[in-house]
């Protein structure tokens, strides 16, 4: 899991306006997280691992939609406090399906700049085995 780890800090490192950041594979069983220095998460461990396995079976079902829609990149959640990004990890990104990113956002930051401008190129490059 040192791999994830390293993963999800690097995504952290792409943007001071990242929260959070954290990978779960297909069954939501294999979860790591790391947050921003200094912050303080407004979900408990417990309560951000039920919200990635929630986010890892709603990913889950837009797969059945995809062929007539095209894949999904990503979900945006906004809410009054943070911004949450969910994105399937495809491969060859990762191996495994329906493996999702999720990281959260400062609520006031221009997400398309930091989704379409850091994150997603970033995951181009990025292999990742969970």
């Amino acid at each position: 899991m040192a791999e994830a780890k390293q993963f999800c800090a690097d995504v952290l490192a792409l943007d001071p306006s990242i929260r959070f950041a954290g990978v779960a594979d297909s069954t939501g069983m294999s979860v790591h997280f790391v947050y921003r220095d200094g912050l303080v998460p407004l979900l408990s461990q417990e309560e951000t691992v039920k919200s990635m396995l929630q986010a890892v079976l709603r990913s889950g079902t837009r797969v059945t939609l995809e062929n007539k829609l095209g894949e999904c990149a990503y979900t945006l959640s906004l809410y009054k406090k943070v911004k949450r990004v969910t994105i399937p990890l495809r491969p060859p990104t990762t191996s495994r399906p329906n493996a999702i990113l999720m990281i959260s956002l400062d609520a006031n930051v221009n997400h398309d700049a930091v989704i379409d401008g850091k994150v997603m190129p970033f995951l181009q490059q990025a292999r990742l085995e969970l």
